[in-house]
């Protein structure tokens, strides 16, 4: 028997992907969107796909034209390859078909790994695109261009991407940060109210779990921010960009490698009252319950005062938000399958994060479920 022998070796990858904020992308004389490729310093035009959210395409009826005049001006930079118009919403991440349908647009426009896939839309086609471009030739260059204030200010700012299956959100999925992510406020202006305000859901997550501060802006702001003032929106989307890209950075755990998730403070409701309804509210609707849920539970069990909750509560309330629960009574129990879920998909010891005060996190890592099935029918 021979001896036993081993190898080992540790390397570590950098990193780097930024944020850019501007208006109307794609007139010609924003350089904004040709200047990513050109500080590329490939020497050649580079190879673009696009893919684009139906959705977008019907609200802002010139932006494929805008888009294809647009790589015609600087084509000595960018190389038009086509634009796929593909319908979003959650429904995208629920099969196959659509990341087939990507990855055979891929294939078609001879997208390489040091071409770029460009993704216009909301978070669910992004974190779809995303999916499609990471495993593409085990990764092509991503672009992501989001569309509404959750993906603006929350998801797609982040690493991940995904879609779901076996009915589990975002079953399969990786982390693959984006070359770069551009936020055009100008998509927002034709977004449908619930669509404004479930967004603002992320924002509010992030200050209660970090910024105390923040917190106190959205509180004072949440009618300007209802009534769709741009200026306050543009401020909230670009401070809770920012937090989310600190703890990416920061955080010591870019790819959830541990137990804690505290970006996901009120998700374990959310993703499974997602599903529960067949994705007939929208994520930021669901956080938001889902948070009130979490709120609610961390009063009873004495982490918070009435008084904090019943403040929170009413920010919620004030800017538009419905926190009854989408379900009946006998629903509970089903509900409560969503936190074995959670637990089930990050692995490891369950941890789900409350707060003890607005700005400060407290991960718990037991339920006591009574308790919770109270905080639970308080919102029926």
């Amino acid at each position: 028997m021979g001896i036993p022998k081993s190898i080992e070796q540790t390397f570590k990858v950098e990193y780097k992907y930024q944020l850019h904020f501007t208006q109307h992308l794609f007139d010609k004389d924003n350089s904004l969107f040709n200047t990513i490729f050109k500080n590329y310093g490939q020497g050649s035009s580079v190879k673009v796909l696009f893919i684009v959210d139906e959705g977008v395409v019907r609200s802002h009826q010139y932006l494929l034209q805008d888009i294809k005049e647009y790589c015609e001006k600087y084509a000595s930079q960018i190389q038009y390859r086509d634009a796929l118009v593909i319908p979003g919403g959650e429904q995208v991440k629920h099969s196959v078909a659509s990341l087939n349908q990507v990855l055979q647009g891929i294939n078609d426009a001879k997208i390489c790994r040091h071409s770029f896939v460009v993704v216009i839309g909301g978070g669910a086609l992004i974190d779809m695109v995303g999916y499609a471009a990471a495993i593409a030739h085990r990764g092509v260059k991503l672009l992501r261009i989001p569309s509404t204030v959750l993906s603006q200010n929350d998801s797609a700012v982040g690493v991940k991407n995904s879609i779901n299956h076996f009915g589990k959100k975002n079953f399969l999925g990786t982390f693959a940060p984006p070359y770069a992510i551009i936020n055009d406020s100008h998509l927002l202006k034709t977004l449908e109210k619930r669509d404004w305000i479930s967004g603002i859901a992320e924002a509010i997550k992030v200050a209660l779990i970090k910024d105390s501060a923040f917190y106190k802006e959205i509180e004072r702001t949440s009618k300007k921010l209802r009534d769709r003032d741009m200026a306050s929106m543009e401020h909230l989307i670009y401070k809770c960009a920012e937090l989310h890209m600190q703890h990416i950075a920061q955080g010591g755990d870019p790819f959830e490698a541990g137990s804690s998730r505290p970006l996901d403070f009120g998700h374990w409701a959310a993703h499974k009252l997602e599903h529960m309804t067949q994705y007939s509210i929208r994520h930021g609707e669901a956080v938001a319950i889902g948070m009130a849920i979490d709120l609610t539970y961390a009063k009873l069990i004495g982490l918070i005062s009435e008084e904090t909750l019943s403040s929170i509560l009413d920010v919620l309330l004030n800017i538009g938000f419905d926190l009854k629960l989408p379900i009946q009574e006998d629903q509970i129990e089903e509900l409560l399958k969503g936190i074995e879920e959670f637990r089930e998909h990050l692995g490891g010891e369950l941890t789900i994060t409350l707060i003890s005060e607005i700005g400060k996190k407290h991960d718990v890592h037991q339920i006591d479920e009574p308790l919770m099935k109270e905080a639970i029918s308080q919102l029926l």
